[in-house]
């Protein structure tokens, strides 16, 4: 439906709108509505979310059957100021924008015509909040600054080739390109210690450290690949390690009480749940909710939320197509897990660890299994108190802690406690007992 009237926006898993780069969430509204009276066919988009943000305003059908629509700020000509009655104060109220057009009623920045769309808010929206937020975000026009090449420098090359610095020095050669480079680097580390100066200034370059942090990494990957074969393991390592350290750096556009308002908690919630999916490949499907809440907030910066709000963010998945879901352990530990994440395979994982012959003469402890599946020794520890309560172990509690074995009830025959069959885990642990005595 967006393709034939409204440019369509691409969406995440969770149904979080796909950001262009420098882009930042600045307002969101719920049950709005896009309609054209000057068209006849445009198409009426019904109780959608709206979000504002400094490039586009962004519509999403709210069963998701229609996807996302988008209307280009560029595209914006003129804001029509809303009007108030008596009228407007019961019922729906409307902001008009004049847009500019194709021939055919697509809305496109490159068009010839202009015509008339209006948003009309449903509910208990603030209109005068939301359209003070839409002129200042129409009035900054950050998508220009985003279309013109973020790494340039105060350096730039004139029609003869030559590269010509902020001196005014007209340099060529390599000796142009490096002093370039150098001026590039030195303006680069000047953002960073005035980011450093004081927490107001760190905020006021948030968005340019992450964006930077993301060329870094594009770069070192780059780097990795150009150079795989000259560089050893331990420089591939800290390669590795960078790379992980600029991915957690921050969220380019956090989602915020003051940005989302009543729409708050379902949006940090879809927020969430792609935010958890590179932890949760790392982690084997499944992570401790606290160490979840550490890497959230981590990444949030100083938009920092509370646990009741994560919480509540993870209860509202069950509403929500996400691949992810909250689960509770016996034993009151939370986690989140993949729902793809199967417990058998965990189980049969476990089983192979407890069949080896060490294991089966000691035992193994939560750490022996948390470097056997390469997890958490929390989590570790709750995938045996799983298997224990299936049947699969037993446990053992002694002094320095828990140790599990494999259950070997089930093949001890209770009218011949003596009798070793010639199969199964008894034989198997009574061969293994036998050749170590």
């Amino acid at each position: 439906m967006a393709g034939r009237w409204l440019l369509e926006a691409q969406l995440t898993g969770s149904g979080r709108p796909v950001l262009h780069p420098g882009e930042v969430e600045c307002y969101t509204l719920s049950s709005v509505d896009i309609i054209c009276e000057e068209k006849p066919n445009f198409p009426p988009f019904r109780s959608g979310v709206l979000i504002l943000t400094t490039h586009r305003i962004l519509w999403i059908d709210g069963t998701n059957k229609s996807g996302a629509a988008a209307i280009p700020l560029g595209a914006v000509n003129h804001i029509y100021s809303p009007s108030k009655s008596i009228k407007t104060m019961f019922g729906k109220s409307k902001v008009r924008l004049q847009v500019s057009a194709t021939a055919d009623g697509r809305i496109d920045e490159r068009g010839s015509t202009a015509i008339v769309i209006a948003l009309v808010l449903r509910g208990k929206s603030d209109l005068d909040s939301f359209y003070s937020r839409l002129r200042d975000a129409w009035s900054s026009r950050s998508w220009e600054a985003s279309s013109s090449n973020p790494g340039r420098s105060d350096s730039r090359e004139n029609s003869s080739g030559f590269f010509e610095g902020s001196s005014g020095v007209r340099m060529a050669g390599v000796s142009g390109i490096l002093r370039k480079e150098q001026e590039m680097w030195e303006s680069t580390d000047k953002s960073l210690q005035e980011a450093f100066q004081d927490l107001n200034a760190l905020m006021s370059k948030a968005k340019e450290m992450v964006m930077l942090a993301e060329k870094m990494r594009l770069k070192l990957l780059s780097g990795s690949t150009s150079f795989g074969n000259a560089t050893n393991d331990e420089e591939a390592g800290s390669n590795q390690e960078m790379q992980d350290w600029l991915l957690s750096v921050g969220i380019v556009s956090p989602v915020t009480k003051e940005s989302a308002g009543a729409l708050y908690h379902q949006q940090l919630s879809r927020q969430l749940a792609d935010f958890v999916r590179i932890p949760l490949e790392r982690a084997g499907g499944m992570i401790a909710l606290i160490d979840v809440y550490c890497l959230f907030n981590r990444a949030r910066g100083t938009e920092l939320i509370s646990p009741e709000d994560l919480l509540q963010a993870c209860a509202i998945w069950e509403k929500f197509d996400v691949p992810v879901m909250l689960r509770k352990f016996d034993s009151g530990v939370m986690v989140i897990q993949n729902k793809s994440h199967s417990d058998e395979e965990v189980l049969a994982k476990i089983k192979s660890i407890v069949l080896k012959s060490e294991a089966l003469k000691n035992g193994i402890s939560p750490s022996d299994a948390a470097i056997a599946l390469g997890i958490a020794p929390l989590m570790a520890k709750e995938h045996l108190l799983t298997a224990e309560s299936k049947g699969l172990l037993c446990r053992d509690i002694s002094p320095e802690g828990f140790r599990f074995y494999i259950n070997l009830f089930k093949d001890i025959d209770p009218n011949n406690i003596y009798l070793v069959k010639d199969h199964g885990n008894y034989q198997t642990w009574v061969s293994t007992v036998t050749v170590s005595g």
